[in-house]
């Protein structure tokens, strides 16, 4: 264990700061990964409440490229996957500028191609 680990344990250093600076947060019980996400969480919950939507799920895993003999599997996770009345299905993901990276962009496209999925960000 080095010196560093060491006195990160005692307390004498600051926890290592985020690569986007997000700030973890606890809403309701859960753990989210941005304040951002979890006013995103509020919010569905109040219009599932109101009856807007039929329901929605957090951190929904879809594969994007299947596992071959020489590769391993690409997945996206979503942040959020609302379910509206009408039964169509809606993949919200919270994002700032920062976090649209070129990985991002392509498995947006991929979701597309593969599921028929638009990603809505917010």
């Amino acid at each position: 264990m080095s010196v560093y680990s060491l006195l990160r344990r005692v307390g004498r250093l600051p926890k290592k700061r985020s690569k986007y600076h997000a700030i973890k947060t606890i809403c309701d019980g859960k753990s989210f990964d941005s304040k951002k996400e979890s006013r995103v969480y509020l919010k569905l919950l109040e219009r599932k409440r109101w009856g807007e939507i039929r329901d929605f799920q957090r951190q929904v895993k879809f594969e994007l490229i299947p596992e071959t003999d020489y590769t391993r599997p690409c997945h996206y996770i979503a942040d959020f996957v609302v379910i509206n009345t009408d039964g169509s299905k809606e993949v919200i993901d919270v994002k700032s500028y920062a976090t649209k990276t070129r990985d991002y962009v392509i498995k947006k496209k991929l979701m597309y191609w593969r599921h028929g999925i638009k990603i809505t960000e917010i």
